[in-house]
């Protein structure tokens, strides 16, 4: 990828925040819109992209993470404030990953970025449930993944990132929903299973709130809360499993995970109305 053909002004920095604040929150009213609105423009993909690159950009300062990092080894946790700004920094972090997976050539972030995302995701799970031993790793992990020379690694995997183009995409969401309908029709899910459903939620998430950032419409702006919803629900789920895991009473990847009536019934109609049709 080269350098974000677009730059956007702070209003539209700030309605990306609003919309990325608004993830987990569950409205109980809101339903599909007729028809499901989707997109598979490379203009637009572009458009996304930079978006999510400019919001990463913007959002993630270096020395701020270390700070809070070293916060974490000093005693095990973060005051309120502090966790807000982990919590934002993160997903500014989140957000980029679901933008390279979603609009990348290979559909996968890079290796450096995917480990940083994923380490702050185990270092948050484990200050919030108290786990001071799994803080001091995760921590200085990411301790590592911050220094300057892995950290300049980073910017550059991003800057070499090839936009796919419009059938790449719609191929990529179509395997998606496959994949989401499939697990489905399997059964209750283990934990890991369950986790990997929530991924694909949350990918669309965050091309809808994009979409709806870029393009705001009606239509755009239900389909981004109906699957807000389903990602908050999942999302409260997944944190009880997680506390579940780290207090040795489920195993992760064996134990079935029986998937509650409102979630199911939620992520069932949403695969049964694939907004991104085989052409």
């Amino acid at each position: 990828m080269t350098a974000p053909l677009q730059t956007f002004p702070p209003e539209t920095l700030e309605a990306m925040f609003q919309a990325i604040e608004m993830d987990d929150v569950v409205d109980p009213e809101v339903s599909l819109p007729d028809p499901i609105p989707a997109v598979s423009d490379e203009a637009m993909m572009r458009s996304c992209l930079a978006l999510a690159t400019q919001f990463w950009r913007e959002n993630v300062d270096r020395g701020q993470m270390c700070s809070l990092v070293d916060a974490l080894l000093l005693s095990g946790d973060l005051p309120h404030d502090a966790r807000v700004r982990y919590k934002h920094i993160r997903a500014a972090y989140k957000q980029m990953r679901f933008a390279l997976v979603l609009y990348g050539r290979t559909h996968k972030a890079p290796l450096l970025f995917r480990l940083t995302v994923a380490t702050m995701g185990h270092l948050q799970d484990a200050f919030r449930n108290r786990r001071r031993w799994a803080v001091t790793g995760y921590a200085l992990a990411l301790r590592i993944l911050l220094s300057p020379p892995v950290w300049l690694a980073v910017r550059r995997e991003i800057g070499n990132v090839k936009l796919d183009d419009a059938r790449g995409f719609r191929d990529f969401h179509l395997a998606e929903f496959g994949r989401l309908r499939g697990w489905l029709a399997g059964g209750s899910p283990t934990g890991h299973r369950f986790h990997m459903m929530r991924k694909v939620i949350s990918r669309q998430v965050a091309f809808y709130d994009t979409m709806r950032t870029l393009q705001p419409d009606e239509r755009v702006y239900r389909m981004s809360r109906f699957l807000s919803a389903i990602n908050g629900l999942m999302g409260s789920l997944h944190d009880d499993l997680v506390e579940q895991v780290g207090a040795g009473q489920r195993d992760y990847h064996e134990d079935d995970v029986p998937l509650p009536h409102d979630i199911a019934h939620r992520l069932e109609a949403l695969v049964a109305h694939n907004p991104f049709p085989a052409v």
